[in-house]
């Protein structure tokens, strides 16, 4: 059964005889983002093919069990989208580094405030930025939805992320600790080049280098028993995370596979120099 996301998304005719069976996000654009060929403007405007019988019966209704499954759906998409926004990522692998390496042996109070300072750095600075941009009208959303609205933010991602790389170094963090930040600001510059040209997920960015960050962690980090059930745990959410991210129309497939490239190889080869 096709996914119906007319609900979302304004309904485009398509010209007679053209399979209209499959659609995820838009209806003129597949899974993987290839537009459909559009008619020429020389032939004449032709008519939709009449309904079949059964779908003209009634308009569906918010009653309908479809409907609200779809509804459900997304809500989980965007809880997914802010709860693992690629601004927490840091925050998430710090506090996993804690818990799951050679770390977990420092105090509660060193913890917290590391934590609090990777936050800071890497959330609350930004956010504000974000705020500022938004009221300068430079962003149209909090989410940045849009490829060109992306540059600033990206530029500061790079800037905080090699921030903490040099914070975490300077205090005699463990070299996989400082490169994993290391690797963000890597993986970042490289999305925000690729975004001259092309839309790529950060969120698939982020989830990914937290994949790679737990292998590290199995590799060097005197890894506590724990760490396999965190690190498939993480591969799950990372696949749930960019299901969620093409369910919402924000990317197509291909960019939700490119920034999990890009995220994991980022961190995975400058940890395992």
């Amino acid at each position: 059964m096709p996914i119906d996301t007319s609900s979302y998304y304004p309904e485009v005719p398509r010209p007679e005889g053209e399979d209209d069976s499959f659609s995820l996000n838009r209806r003129d654009t597949g899974l993987f983002g290839s537009p459909s060929p559009a008619p020429s403007p020389e032939e004449p405007e032709r008519k939709e093919p009449a309904p079949h019988k059964e779908q003209e019966s009634r308009p569906r209704s918010k009653d309908d069990g479809e409907y609200q499954g779809e509804k459900v759906v997304t809500v989980i998409s965007n809880i997914l989208s802010w709860v693992f926004v690629p601004l927490l990522m840091p925050v998430y692998g710090l506090i996993l580094s804690f818990s799951l390496s050679v770390l977990d042996v420092a105090p509660m109070g060193m913890r917290v405030i590391f934590t609090l300072i990777v936050a800071g750095i890497n959330f609350v600075v930004p956010m504000i930025m974000v705020v500022l941009l938004k009221k300068m009208g430079l962003v149209d959303d909090f989410g940045l939805n849009g490829r060109k609205e992306r540059l600033i933010p990206y530029i500061m991602t790079v800037v905080c992320f090699g921030g903490t790389a040099w914070f975490m170094a300077a205090k005699g963090a463990p070299s996989w600790l400082s490169l994993f930040f290391a690797g963000g600001a890597v993986a970042a510059l490289v999305n925000m080049i690729i975004n001259f040209k092309w839309k790529i997920s950060s969120h698939a960015a982020g989830i990914a280098g937290i994949v790679a960050l737990l292998i590290c962690i199995e590799k060097d980090g005197f890894a506590r028993p724990e760490l396999f059930g965190w690190l498939i745990a993480s591969i799950i959410v990372s696949g749930l995370l960019g299901s969620a991210r093409v369910w919402l129309g924000r990317h197509t497939v291909w960019q939700v596979l490119a920034g999990y490239a890009v995220g994991f190889c980022s961190v995975f080869f400058l940890t395992m120099c």
